[in-house]
């Protein structure tokens, strides 16, 4: 009788992602020139964009005929698309980039030139999100179904500007703790499938359970702050007084904040004391 054979799953160990991240993949990206991280972090804006624009459609109604529970699950799994777009097609995306902390840590590179790096991403991912606010604005779908998708967009929008700062804060703790996991899940796995389930599941969860992200608010509230005067806005009578762009910082701020202690000390600092320490590597 044969022996049975090993089948190889094609998975890295989390001490093999945590020395790859911190040793290569992180410095690879602090030390990318401006031109390709303003470039590919422009692309990721527009990546996490197309993810909100289908949650946006698919939770306009998905709810009233499934319930509110699995209406959020619908809206987290179509939101997981991009998230697949930025890590497969390839992207720069600072929530995923706080990772990036490992590698400073390490003495790979000075943490200075890491702040900087994740700036120009940041500020990309802005000028992404905004060019595709500005182009859906301009397809005019948000008018379809007597406006239930732009009506939608400003329902997410105005719930957003009106989340106390103390609360956008810990959202975005915990919703950057669940990208960078599924960064980091999907950098173990060495096969396209294994990555986009790998995605998939963190970041349904963060959606459906309401966690904040910096870089998917820079589509929802800008679109709503766009869709104030229109038909939409008249349709569904909201109180819009503090959908305004002072309202978005009030957001915006307090959950990068969030997110860069989620993904940078929740995940990065974390795994970067268990797994790659000089200490722990001798003992």
């Amino acid at each position: 009788m044969s022996e049975p054979k090993t089948i190889n799953i094609g998975c890295k160990t989390p001490a093999n992602v945590a020395d790859t991240l911190a040793k290569t993949i992180c410095v690879q990206k602090t030390n990318a020139s401006a031109w390709k991280l303003l470039l590919l972090g422009i692309l990721a804006g527009v990546y996490i964009g197309f993810g909100a624009a289908f949650a946006t459609l698919v939770s306009s109604d998905v709810a009233a005929h499934l319930g509110a529970g699995m209406g959020k699950l619908f809206t987290g799994a179509v939101f997981s698309v991009g998230l697949m777009l930025v890590v497969i097609a390839g992207a720069e995306l600072f929530t995923g980039n706080n990772l990036m902390l490992m590698a400073a840590l390490d003495g790979q590179v000075p943490f200075t030139k890491v702040v900087w790096k994740w700036t120009i991403v940041y500020f990309a991912n802005f000028l992404g999100s905004l060019l595709l606010v500005w182009m859906f604005f301009n397809t005019g779908l948000w008018k379809s179904s007597d406006f239930a998708t732009g009506i939608q967009a400003l329902k997410i929008a105005n719930a957003k500007v009106n989340i106390p700062m103390s609360e956008a804060f810990f959202r975005g703790i915990l919703c950057n703790w669940l990208v960078c996991l599924a960064v980091w899940m999907a950098l173990a796995s060495q096969n396209i499938v294994g990555r986009i389930w790998a995605i998939f599941f963190p970041i349904m969860t963060f959606v459906a359970l309401g966690f904040e992200h910096c870089i998917a608010n820079m589509y929802f509230i800008p679109l709503g702050i766009m869709l104030k005067g229109t038909g939409a806005a008249a349709a569904s009578g909201l109180d819009l007084a503090n959908l305004t762009w002072g309202g978005f910082l009030n957001n915006l701020v307090p959950v990068t904040l969030g997110n860069m202690v989620g993904g940078a000390i929740f995940v990065g600092l974390a795994y970067w004391l268990v797994y790659v320490r000089p200490e722990n590597k001798k003992a």
